[in-house]
């Protein structure tokens, strides 16, 4: 048992209300359940009770044990001298109000619904399922699931955009720096990700804005500032690069990464970090103002359009700078971009939109539900079990029930475990 279903019953009533009784053998009426609080201080707010015909007005706070007032020294906190009622499975010890007078107690579990307490030990059971209702979650509806799967899918846009706002405060509101950073990031994919970010944040973003009209000096910065110019290489690409970095370390004081960092084993080739930053180059040579070009844009097409670039000569028949290789395009791919609209350009996009005060939340979800479904081991096992992700929006929502819900246990705010448990 823990306080959530004891929080949820109070609020949902599922109790014999019509004949409820405190432990004195008052009656109890509950005209108003009051607002369910999330900060400090008693759990409902502005509870409206008839205690033996008395209207009271105030609020109640709910334990699992009546000791618990005690162990959480409320006897000592004036924000519970408004408390009119205790609320509690289990009556342990006789809780005091300032005039001495015992505090009205609830013993819920005398009075819970049979049905609603069997659902949520079912729920709840030790039994090792993937998620908790894995084995009961096809007899939900679908109405509720839709609702439930755009509920999720924007409290995860909010919880990324959260996460991206603190890399804007730190570049001083910059969108372009910000953009560009978590960009690098999402070129370097899982096993390199950390360390584009790195880079990305190895040196101010005003240096490539002052040189990204030169595509020499650019690729110098980048490859010059991942390390790939350190060591002797024969090549006039390799050379003329590191020439340049030169110039641009002594003229902005860079100091490069170790390229070690960087992630080549057991990556197939057009992942390698070399051709990565290559695209990386040419994307911010090609799109001068590459943020406000993004905000424009609201469809997917139109997206596509914007990453169809060409990078260098000398990397369409290189991987490596040591190396050539056979003669290939090396574009950016359409599910390649799928991934920057879902991790990155969305997200970001969604924080500026509501820092002006302006969502379009259709736009979002036009994009993403045009995009096939993420592919990983969470949206098969859910696949497993009846609930089909079928577009990127789906298998963002089902992402975030999985992290965010089911395996934190969060039942009880979740509205599949909450039907579940009043079914």
């Amino acid at each position: 048992m823990n306080e959530d279903f004891l929080h949820y019953v109070w609020k949902y009533q599922l109790c014999s209300i019509h004949n409820l009784k405190t432990t004195s053998k008052e009656e109890v009426a509950i005209l108003k359940v009051g607002t369910h609080n999330n900060n400090s201080g008693p759990d409902f707010l502005n509870a409206q009770l008839k205690i033996d015909d008395q209207l009271w007005v105030g609020n109640v706070e709910i334990h699992l044990k009546s000791s618990d007032w005690y162990a959480h020294h409320h006897e000592i906190d004036e924000n519970y001298d408004a408390v009119i009622l205790h609320v509690v499975w289990e009556d342990d010890a006789t809780v005091y109000m300032k005039n001495n007078k015992p505090l009205p107690v609830l013993v819920l579990k005398d009075f819970v619904l049979t049905s609603a307490l069997n659902n949520y030990r079912n729920l709840f059971s030790t039994k090792q399922n993937w998620i908790p209702c894995e084995k009961e979650i096809g007899a939900v509806d679908n109405f509720t699931i839709e609702n439930w799967k755009e509920r999720l899918f924007f409290e995860r846009l909010e919880r990324k955009s959260i996460e991206m706002n603190r890399i804007l405060v730190d570049n001083q509101n910059d969108f372009e720096a910000v953009l560009f950073q978590l960009l690098a990031k999402n070129f370097g994919l899982k096993v390199n990700g950390d360390v584009f970010f790195s880079l990305a944040i190895s040196f101010d973003f005003s240096i490539l804005r002052k040189v990204r009209f030169d595509e020499y000096q650019l690729a110098a910065l980048l490859f010059g500032q991942a390390g790939f110019l350190e060591e002797p290489t024969e090549g006039e690409y390799h050379q003329k690069l590191k020439t340049t970095y030169s110039y641009l370390q002594h003229k902005y004081n860079l100091e490069s990464i170790s390229k070690v960092q960087f992630s080549f084993f057991r990556m197939r080739p057009p992942n390698f970090p070399t051709i990565r930053i290559a695209q990386l180059v040419a994307l911010y040579h090609i799109h001068q103002n590459l943020f406000s070009k993004m905000m424009k844009i609201e469809t997917l097409n139109d997206f596509y359009k914007l990453f169809e670039i060409d990078i260098h000569p000398f990397w369409k028949n290189h991987y490596t700078f040591d190396t050539t290789s056979k003669v290939s395009p090396k574009k950016l791919t359409k599910p390649f971009v799928d991934l920057l609209l879902i991790n990155t350009i969305i997200p970001l996009k969604f924080l500026y939109q509501k820092n002006r005060g302006e969502v379009n939340e259709n736009e979002f979800l036009d994009i993403l539900q045009k995009i096939k479904s993420e592919k990983n081991s969470i949206i098969s096992k859910f696949d497993d079990i009846g609930l089909e992700a079928i577009n990127a929006y789906e298998s963002q929502a089902l992402l975030e029930l999985k992290n965010n819900y089911c395996a934190k246990k969060r039942c009880l705010q979740c509205a599949i475990g909450i039907k579940l448990v009043r079914k």
